[in-house]
Formats: C-alpha cells, structure tokens, sequence
C-alpha cells in the first residue's frame, strides 16, 4: 500500500482519523497542496483543526462512521483505539487503511527523502536540517512533530527535491519509510508498551536502516553506543558520522554552552569548516546540529551555508520554549518524557537559571513508561530545586495496579506528589522569585498550566 503512486491521489479524498494531532495534522497540509481532497475528524476543536479547515479540508469534531462519506482512503493515528467507529466502518467498506507513516511514505515518494530518527532529538534535529536546507536556496518539504518557531508550521510543501520526515519509531511503522537517507540520533529503550526490551528497540532500527536506498547514506550519532553499533551492522551502505568522538566525520570541539545558546567548531575529515553558533541551549543541541549539518553537506551543499541557517534557527515548540517572562520569573515548557532527554533538558535550565532556583512541574507520559523508568526519573529529577509530579497522563493506557506517580516522588528527595492542577499552578504561583526558572515538563497536558502559571504571576506582582 506504501508504494501506492502519489499521482494516483490527485483529486481523490484521503480521511484522516486523529487529524489534530502534530503528525497527522501535517500529512493533511501536504495533501492539501497536492489537489487532494481531505477530510478527517478529532475528539476536540483547536487551532490546528480551524487551519486546516481554512485550507478546505472538511474537519469533524466527532468520531462517527458518517464522517467517512466520500473516502477513497482511510489514514489513521496509531493513537487511535481498534474500535473506533470510523476505523471500524472504513474496514467493513474494504477501503485502503494507511498507518500515518505509510501514508506519509506515499507523500514523499517522489522526492529525495531524508528520515530522521532517534529516541530523542528527532524534532529538533528535522527542524534544523529543514531550517539549514532553506539557507542554502533549497525550499524543502517536511514534516515534523512539532512546530518550528521561525515558520509557525510543522508541515511544508517545498519546491525542492528534498522531503524531511521525522520519523517514529514508536510503533515500528518507521519501516515504511524506506527513505534515500536518513540520520539516528541515538537508541535506548523506550516506548514499553510496544518494544518489551532494549534488544526489540535495536532490531527494529535496523530495520528501519536496512531500508535506505543502497545510493543514499546513513549519518549517525558517533558518541552514541546505540547508533554507533547500529552502523557497525551495515553493509554496503554510505556510512557518515558526527560527534566529539575523535572518529568522527564531523567533529565537533571548542564547545562553549551559554545559558541561552551554544557554539562548536566545526571539524569535516580533519579539516576545520567553520562554527555551529545556535540560539538554542544544551549540548545535545550542538549534537542536532552537527547531525544536521553533516547530512547537509553529504548532499552536496556548502557548509558555510548551512551554518548561517542553523545560526537563524530559534527552536521548535515544546523543545525548551520560552513562554514568557514575569518579573524576572521565566517559564519555560518542554516536552520531555524520558529519563535522558530530562537530564540534558535540566543541565540545560540550570546554565538558564544561573543564580536562580530550577521549579519543576512534571508530568509523567503513560504508565508502563512510568513503571518501568520510575527510578531514572527520581535521580534526573533530583536535579531541580524543587519538583512537583502529576498524575500519569495515560494516553491510550489503561491504568496498571500499583502504577502512579508516587512511585516517582516517594524515590526522591525533592519531589512532592500533587494531582490537583490547581493546587499546582497555585503553590508555584506564590513560591517563585525573581531569578527562578520554572519548567513545565512531559508531553501531556501538563503545557496548558504555562500560561496560566504566566497569568498568575503577572496578577500576583501587579
């Protein structure tokens, strides 16, 4: 179904189940540039479903098996449940079903894709090779998870011959891709309730490798022990690597982290090239980047170009965003939900904080998440002056006995358990100074409390 001709789709309607969401919502603006026909629903109204709506795709705010009239193709978010009634009916009508990747496998069939995976960092990494491309006179598509600052958009049809796609491994269905190149950030374990062990997140990266065009190439994460064992399993295939590590092709050194951004030499095959200056912080970032640009320069771009795009890029929503600022009291909001990507999200917040304390209000992302790195969370945690710890955001969970955030606190030293959002933003909203630096942390709902926290401190120091 993945090699299913995107010509073959002009003028017919794809129905997207789950069309809100970041993923989703993007593959519904490309198809929408391509005279497709678009249709979809999803459980709440928001901003994302009025955009779409104004391009002309027919939204519904009801799961309901009417809002499949007119479909030839059925895409759906993996968020979704099996009983659906739109997925249900769409299988009873014998009509096409696509995964999300499969349906965005189609999307950039016809142009020279580059995937760009990882455990952590994919977002952020897309963004910046999509933000860099720009910089060097190539308008690519992409779709990515998240929004970039700079363009307020996730998703773009380019007149390029480049298409960047985040790509997610959280179901598997990143094999579908079968990409011209793609970049791995890292491997670890994540996403328990679908990969049991470490071992099944490793297969399935090399699934996912071992799909790249054989003329294209795979650029990975040299500091990385997961990536860097990955490409030890490929064969005949390009192979370009990034990192300090003194192997690696592009080599970065002199690193200098500020509070609000970060800068490193540039070093391809032993030759300097010039400095990665970001307006983002942490070193993981200058690591995004190097990934960035060494994909960029393997496609044949120069690199001084490619590092004015990456000095003009200012980050993408809920990667360490800047809410707002309230008597020297700043908010930031972040997506972290995994023990590692809090650690270099809270290294990075302290240079933010300087002299100031680090609050932060976290809410764990699923329960067979949360059961199982329960303890990584305390330790990484631990790392802020002061933690508050929601309940579990389930998702698409159910709950599992014995499996609630007070495993989290009850391991800590600093974490309070609080369940009440508003109790929450309360006793935050009252405790912070001028100098603090508070984070809302986890990739639920726990974003909707910056700006009221932001409102509360604007009303309490009026």
């Amino acid at each position: 179904m993945s090699r299913m001709p995107l010509k073959s789709l002009t003028d017919k309607q794809i129905h997207f189940i789950g069309i809100g969401g970041a993923g989703m919502s993007g593959l519904a603006r490309i198809a929408l540039s391509h005279s497709i026909r678009v249709s979809g629903s999803d459980a709440k109204d928001s901003s994302v479903v009025k955009a779409l709506q104004a391009l002309g795709a027919i939204i519904s705010t009801k799961h309901a098996s009417e809002n499949l009239e007119g479909a030839d193709l059925v895409v759906y978010s993996t968020a979704i449940s099996a009983n659906n009634p739109e997925l249900v009916y769409a299988r009873e009508l014998g009509l096409p079903v696509l995964t999300r990747a499969g349906a965005l496998a189609i999307l950039m069939s016809e142009s020279k894709s580059i995937a760009v995976a990882g455990t952590h960092g994919k977002t952020t990494t897309s963004s910046m090779l999509a933000v860099a491309l720009q910089a060097c006179s190539e308008d690519p598509s992409f779709a990515i998870g998240g929004t970039i600052t700079a363009s307020g958009s996730n998703a773009h049809r380019g007149t390029g011959d480049i298409f960047v796609a985040e790509a997610d491994e959280s179901d598997g269905s990143f094999v579908e891709y079968h990409p011209f190149a793609a970049i791995v950030t890292n491997i670890e374990h994540d996403h328990v309730d679908f990969f049991a062990t470490a071992a099944d997140v490793e297969n399935a990266f090399k699934d996912f490798a071992s799909t790249i065009n054989p003329q294209g190439f795979l650029t990975y994460c040299a500091d990385d022990p997961g990536a860097f064992a990955l490409a030890g399993h490929m064969r005949n295939l390009a192979l370009i690597s990034y990192g300090v590590a003194e192997s690696a092709d592009l080599r970065v050194d002199h690193i200098e982290l500020g509070a609000s951004g970060s800068q490193a030499r540039a070093v391809w095959h032993g030759k300097a090239i010039g400095f990665i200056e970001l307006m983002v912080p942490g070193h993981h970032n200058l690591l995004n980047a190097a990934a960035a640009l060494a994909t960029g320069i393997e496609l044949g771009f120069a690199p001084a170009d490619l590092l004015t795009g990456l000095a003009t890029f200012r980050g993408t929503g809920r990667r360490f965003e800047l809410v707002g600022t309230v008597h020297g009291i700043r908010v930031v909001d972040d997506y972290g939900h995994h023990p590692t990507e809090i650690q270099v999200t809270l290294a990075a917040a302290r240079r933010f904080a300087g002299d100031g304390r680090l609050l932060v209000i976290f809410q764990p992302h699923r329960y067979s998440r949360t059961q199982a790195f329960a303890e990584g969370f305390a330790k990484t945690l631990d790392a802020a002056d002061q933690v508050i710890v929601l309940e579990i955001y389930a998702a698409s969970e159910k709950p599992i006995q014995g499996v609630t955030s007070q495993l989290i606190t009850d391991a800590m030293t600093k974490g309070r358990y609080i369940p009440n959002f508003i109790e929450v933003t309360d006793q935050i909203i009252n405790s912070a100074q001028p100098g603090d630096v508070i984070i809302t942390l986890g990739a639920g709902d726990v974003s909707s409390l910056a700006p009221i926290i932001i409102d509360g401190l604007s009303r309490r120091f009026d």
